[in-house]
C-alpha cells in the first residue's frame, strides 16, 4: 500500500498552496474541490501540483510535516515542480 503526501495549488489564488497526506490521491483532490475541507474550500478549484509516494506511512507523514515547516516550503518552492514525482521506497 502507498502512502502519498501531495501539494495542490489553487486555480483562482495562484499563490496559494496545501500540502497534505492521502492514501488516494484522485479522491482526495476531489473532496477538496467539493469542499469537504475546511483549510482548502474557500480557495478552490485545486490542481495537483506534486506528489510523492512512500511505501511507509510513518516516513510520508514525516515529509508531510517537513513540508509544512518553514524550511520545507522553501525546500517545495525552490524543488519541486509540477514536472517532478517520485516514489520513495524504503527497504
Amino acid at each position: 500500500m502507498n502512502h502519498f503526501v501531495y501539494i495542490l495549488n489553487s486555480i483562482p489564488f495562484p499563490d496559494k498552496f496545501y500540502v497534505g497526506y492521502t492514501l488516494d490521491v484522485p479522491s482526495r483532490l476531489q473532496a477538496h474541490n467539493a469542499g469537504n475541507s475546511v483549510h482548502t474550500k474557500n480557495d478552490s478549484p485545486w490542481k495537483l501540483h506534486w506528489y510523492c509516494a512512500f511505501s511507509d506511512k510513518t516516513t510520508a507523514l514525516n515529509f508531510e510535516k517537513y513540508l509544512k515547516s518553514h524550511s520545507g516550503r522553501a525546500f517545495a518552492k525552490k524543488r519541486l515542480s509540477s514536472q517532478i514525482f517520485c516514489v520513495a521506497n524504503e527497504s
